[in-house]
């Protein structure tokens, strides 16, 4: 479902969004603002998962990025 909203941004953002279409990489302003909405999502996901991974300790001496990823898949099986 799509929604219509209207927003204020500064004359310095505008021209960021002219930019993005005139150069031909996009072809609205709406196509960059859903991209930017898109990442800025993700970079949220991503430090969120960081915090948990911080919050959760040290892991053993000896531990390997490969066990760490085995037991990522695990875990991700079990849910």
């Amino acid at each position: 479902m799509a929604g219509k909203i209207s927003i204020s941004i500064t004359d310095e953002h505008a021209a960021v969004l002219q930019e993005a279409v005139g150069s031909g990489a996009y072809a609205s302003s709406s196509e960059v603002v859903r991209e930017a909405l898109r990442e800025w999502r993700a970079r949220r996901v991503v430090g969120q998962l960081w915090d948990e991974g911080l919050a959760s300790g040290r892991c053993d001496p000896g531990t390997t990025m490969a066990d760490i990823k085995r037991e990522a898949r695990r875990r991700r099986s079990v849910s």
